[in-house]
């Protein structure tokens, strides 16, 4: 497959994922939108309603990221051109989770999204060959974007594998539905740490700051889950700005260089 042609199928791919997106709320696809769906599954891990809204910022940098791969100046950056097909896949993996999830075969759909995680990861990796780049553009645009979609979906996975185990009506080994949600938001605390320190990345331990804050909200009611969400996402903070401020003297770094 040529470069041209990789390019275009990116943007078209894009576009499709918009607009089942689209779909799947307006018309709504199955007669139920994606949040009456997650209604059905009353796990304590999902965030507060309006922490999706993070979608939004996804799309519009994904659109930023479909324009910027035509520029010429920046079509043959390494960072771009790894990519390969993957964006297409991740893509489809997006579109599948939609359709699968929206007409209720809910087991079906954590395979679908941990494939949508796997191609977000190859696209995650393949994007920081030498870490972060010193060129603003494929900063923001290529791989700020797929930290923030990975991060996402990340804690969409923790989501989703809780909401098919409780439509299997599974018994939680005797655990309490409290020590399990704890349980996970620990395990979405040391994935950022983990990911976040290796990676230095911002961008990824952000997102789980503002599903943990969510988590937390929509929690009020259970202390214990609250206080340890938003206990995890303080802990995160501390690590995004920590790393932000590194970042920020790496960017400095590199401009005195060129200069």
């Amino acid at each position: 497959m040529t470069n041209v042609a990789l390019r275009w199928l990116n943007v078209i791919s894009l576009v499709a994922v918009l607009y089942v997106n689209y779909l799947a709320n307006a018309l709504p696809i199955n007669g139920l939108t994606t949040g009456q769906v997650s209604a059905m599954f009353p796990v304590q891990i999902t965030p507060a309603p309006y922490a999706f809204i993070i979608w939004g910022l996804i799309y519009a940098f994904l659109v930023g990221f479909a324009i910027l791969q035509f520029l010429l100046s920046k079509r043959e950056h390494e960072e771009i051109k790894r990519i390969g097909p993957w964006f297409i896949i991740s893509c489809l993996f997006n579109m599948a989770w939609i359709v699968v999830w929206q007409y209720l075969y809910t087991t079906a759909s954590i395979f679908v999204m941990i494939g949508l995680l796997i191609s977000l990861i190859a696209i995650y990796t393949m994007t920081r060959p030498n870490g972060w780049s010193s060129d603003n553009s494929i900063r923001w645009f290529v791989q700020v974007p797929f930290s923030i979609y990975l991060g996402w979906i990340s804690i969409a996975t923790i989501v989703n594998a809780a909401a098919v185990l409780y439509n299997l009506k599974w018994n939680g080994l005797g655990l309490s539905g409290t020590t399990w949600t704890v349980i996970l938001v620990v395990l979405a605390v040391v994935l950022n740490l983990i990911i976040g320190s290796s990676y230095r990345d911002p961008a990824f331990t952000a997102v789980a700051v503002w599903a943990l804050i969510a988590i937390g909200v929509a929690n009020k009611t259970d202390s214990v889950i609250m206080y340890s969400a938003w206990g995890g996402a303080a802990l995160l903070l501390i690590l995004t700005l920590w790393l932000i401020a590194g970042k920020a003297g790496f960017i400095r770094h590199h401009e005195r260089v060129r200069i």
